[in-house]
């Protein structure tokens, strides 16, 4: 695994976390490429079907050839067991929707960067115990930006980042900045599936560049 620091200040730079994935090997190839095209220095793949892990040591394998800058993570890990085959393959990071201690432990032995998802005040004290820098707050949508305003005033100097729940646009990106998180995860509303069935790869890459310009400027207000 990279170094949990330099995986967090390259997360912390962008403002962004895209992740997705998709069954076919060579789009998600174009869609790494893509990406990086666009700017973006860090992703997360996840590990949402049986395709998941393959097609995972494949884009490892082109992003170390293509983009040795790039980091290159693994979500919805669950399972130590699934922990222990994405670090063995290569994984850069771990990204999960839950707080599991024994994953959380396994990584920072490694000194690498896990991300846990949590929903409750007590997740996130469960989550600080093990050491967790930062936390992915999921499901964003249902939450809100309320309550990482809420949060933040009692967990003080925690880094959160919502996922599955920020849309494309200046009102709702600032939004979510102005209550406090350091970046926002960005997964269908980005990487949308009309994009990856139709291979549209031109409107990936002025979707992703307009989103890092829109990045900025809610940081800048």
């Amino acid at each position: 695994m990279k170094g949990k620091q330099a995986v967090l200040d390259s997360i912390l730079k962008q403002g962004m976390l895209p992740l997705y994935f998709y069954e076919d090997a060579e789009v998600s190839i174009e869609i790494m490429r893509t990406l990086y095209k666009a700017g973006v220095r860090v992703m997360e793949y996840t590990n949402r079907a049986k395709e998941a892990f393959e097609n995972f040591v494949v884009l490892k394998s082109v992003q170390e050839a293509e983009m040795p800058d790039l980091f290159l993570g693994i979500g919805t890990v669950k399972t130590e067991e699934d922990a222990d085959s994405y670090i063995n393959a290569g994984a850069d990071f771990i990204v999960a929707p839950t707080i599991n201690p024994a994953i959380a432990d396994i990584v920072n032995e490694l000194g690498g960067l896990y991300i846990s998802g949590c929903m409750t005040p007590t997740e996130i004290h469960l989550a600080q115990q093990h050491k967790v820098a930062l936390i992915k707050i999921f499901p964003a949508n249902v939450l809100g930006p309320g309550f990482v305003s809420a949060v933040s005033d009692v967990f003080r100097g925690q880094l959160f980042m919502p996922t599955g729940g920020v849309d494309l646009n200046y009102e709702n990106i600032n939004g979510w900045f102005n209550a406090g998180v350091c970046a926002v995860g960005m997964g269908s509303k980005l990487i949308t599936k009309e994009i990856l069935w139709n291979k549209q790869y031109d409107k990936l890459y002025t979707n992703t560049v307009n989103t890092l310009q829109l990045i900025q400027s809610a940081r800048q207000v």
